[in-house]
Parts: C-alpha cells; sequence; structure tokens
C-alpha cells in the first residue's frame, strides 16, 4: 500500500502502479478497506495437497503402467487387475488417467486397429438418369409416436424427383418395388445407373441387394453414420419440411400424406428453379429445355448490361449449364469446385 501511495504522490497512474507490482486495481481496494496498511496480502504459492503422489510413487506407477501386462490396457482395467493378481492399490482411477495424460500416453491403450472410414467411390454424372440417389424420411403420423414413411428417389444430375411414394413401413420389399416401377416408368435401362443411397437396412436389405443384382445395377453406400455422403437426397428432405406449406400438424391418414407429397412433388420438379442448376427448374433440365433457357437468360442479362454500362461493375452472370455433377468428389476435384 505504502508504495502505491508512494508512486502515485510522484505522479504516476494508480492502475499502472498497481501493476507494476502485480496486483490489480480492485484488490489494491479490498485491502484499503480492511483498514490495514499491509504491503502485500497475497497468501503465496499453494502448498502441495496431503494426497498428492510422491515423485517415487509416480515412477512406480508409471513402470507398472507400461509393463507388457499392463501397457495396452486402460485405468479402468489396470486397477481392479493389480488388486486380483498382486493385491496391490497404487492409486485410484483417475489419478492413474491424469498421470498417464500428462505423460502423454493416453492416445491407443488398446491392442485394436484404428478405426478406418473409406470414403464412397466418386459417381460423375454428364446427363440424366446415370446416378440417382435415394432414403428414406419420417412423416409424423395421427397418433403420437407412429410415422408414414416417405420412399424419395432423386436424378443427380437434373435434380429431378424421379421416383416417390408414402407407406405406412419401412422395409426393403418396398423400396425395391419404387425402384423397379421408377425404371419403367423412365424407360430406363438400369445397367446404365448408379443407385446411391446410406447404410439403412432397407437399402442393404436381401430384397433390395438380389433387385439391383438381377437388374444390373451398380450400388453405392455411404459411409455408416455419415449424412454428408448422401447430400442430394438429405438437402431434398430439408427443402420438403422447411417448406411454408409444410403441415403444422400430424398427417391424420396415409392417404393425406400421400396426396401433399405429390403436390410437392409437382412444385419440386416444374416450379423450383434450383440454385446449383443455374436456376432452372429440375423439369427443365431432365427434360432438356435448360440450354435454350439459359442462353436466351444470358442474351437479356447482356442487353440489360449494354443499356446500362454503369449498372454493371462485373460481367454479366455465368448462365453456362452445369455439365458434370459429382457424387462424394475426391479431395481434389472438391478443392477445384471450390476455387471455381
Amino acid at each position: 500500500m505504502t508504495l502505491v501511495e508512494e508512486a502515485v504522490d510522484a505522479g504516476a497512474r494508480r492502475e499502472r502502479a498497481v501493476q507494476t507490482l502485480g496486483l490489480t486495481v480492485r484488490t489494491l481496494q479490498r485491502w484499503s478497506g480492511q483498514g490495514a496498511d499491509r504491503d502485500d496480502q497475497r497468501c503465496g504459492p499453494r502448498t502441495s495437497p496431503a494426497n498428492k503422489l510422491s515423485s517415487a510413487e509416480r515412477r512406480r506407477l508409471l513402470a507398472v503402467a507400461n509393463t507388457p501386462e499392463y501397457r495396452d490396457l486402460s485405468p479402468q482395467q489396470i486397477v481392479p487387475r493389480l488388486a486380483d493378481e498382486q493385491g496391490l492399490y497404487l492409486a485410484s482411477e483417475s489419478t492413474l488417467y491424469r498421470l498417464l495424460r500428462e505423460e502423454k500416453q493416453m492416445a491407443h491403450r488398446q491392442p485394436s486397429r484404428p478405426a478406418t472410414a473409406t470414403r464412397p467411390r466418386e459417381q460423375v454424372a454428364t446427363g440424366p438418369n446415370q446416378v440417382w440417389t435415394w432414403d428414406i424420411s419420417w412423416l409424423p403420423g395421427p397418433v403420437r409416436g407412429t410415422f408414414f414413411y416417405l420412399y424419395l428417389m432423386l436424378d443427380v444430375w437434373s435434380r429431378k424427383i424421379v421416383g416417390a411414394v408414402v407407406h405406412e413401413e419401412e422395409s426393403s420389399h418396398l423400396a425395391s418395388q419404387l425402384f423397379v416401377t421408377s425404371c419403367w416408368r423412365w424407360g430406363l435401362d438400369p445397367e446404365s445407373l448408379v443407385l446411391h443411397s446410406d447404410n439403412g437396412s432397407p437399402m442393404k436389405g436381401a430384397t433390395m441387394l438380389a433387385t439391383l443384382q438381377l437388374l444390373g445395377v451398380i450400388p453405392s453406400f455411404s459411409r455408416p453414420g455419415v449424412c454428408d455422403d448422401n447430400p442430394f437426397s438429405e438437402a431434398l428432405f430439408r427443402t420438403l419440411k422447411y417448406r411454408p406449406e409444410y403441415p403444422s400438424q400430424p398427417f391424420a391418414t396415409l392417404e393425406a400424406g400421400r396426396t401433399w407429397v405429390e403436390r410437392f412433388i409437382d412444385w419440386y420438379n416444374t416450379e423450383h428453379r434450383h440454385s446449383a442448376i443455374r436456376y432452372v427448374t429440375p423439369a427443365e433440365r431432365h427434360d432438356g429445355r435448360e440450354a435454350a433457357i439459359l442462353e436466351r437468360r444470358r442474351h437479356i442479362y447482356q442487353a440489360a448490361r449494354k443499356e446500362h454500362p454503369e449498372r454493371w461493375s462485373k460481367q454479366v452472370r455465368n448462365w453456362t449449364p452445369v455439365a458434370t455433377v459429382r457424387l462424394n468428389p475426391d479431395s481434389k476435384q472438391k478443392a477445384v469446385h471450390q476455387a471455381a
């Protein structure tokens, strides 16, 4: 306190003087309020806790944990095994965890291979009906805890919904029926198609796999628990469930759910201008009308820029059709796409 007051009397700022002494203004105020003129009331360094392991105990515990018998085990296994096999209790599980963590020996203490997750093979679509993705989403039913199941199949290149149905159950048999019906509806040769899905039981069920094998379809699957491997279907479900007209109340009947889904599909395919395909509708792109629409749009933009060049700081927007769509691109292709 005396040193601070002397510094202030000499013209120094109180806050600066306190900081120089390693204190805070609040500490100085507290000491002043106690009415005692003390130079430093800090307690000093903390004393070691009474239950702290000694250096010898730490060395012994580390030596035991690193023996061939225990080096691949976790502390939860080491402590009881020491008690059972050697009649020893050296430290608690938490203490052993803390010691191993300080010594950076907690990275991998089990004799097992590290988990590996192989990315799905990249699928490239340069036209319609080359790569489809599909998934199942739940629609709330009339009774709490019950659901209707929406099966949706999407063309990756055009973003067009090529197949959809709503059922009261989730099964591989119903999924295979939808796929066969969709192929027949569009006059598609299944052998030229790649069908991608996640790892759910309907997707990898015996009936679905047998159907794909019979038709010569190439199946493709996401990694378990990685929804990003099926991004087109996930984005479609997001669009569906965030529509303003999506019911706030559960669907009263199965027919009500089917009717709503039919209306959504009609809007999505024929009215929704998709941002990833230069704001044309999926139906326009799927049917081959995209190029003419974008060319006409480009001419309109160029004419507007020519009429008022002062309103354009850059070139007109890129209205070139998207030629290639990649599902699960490799890292190099992903970097090129992001740079573009």
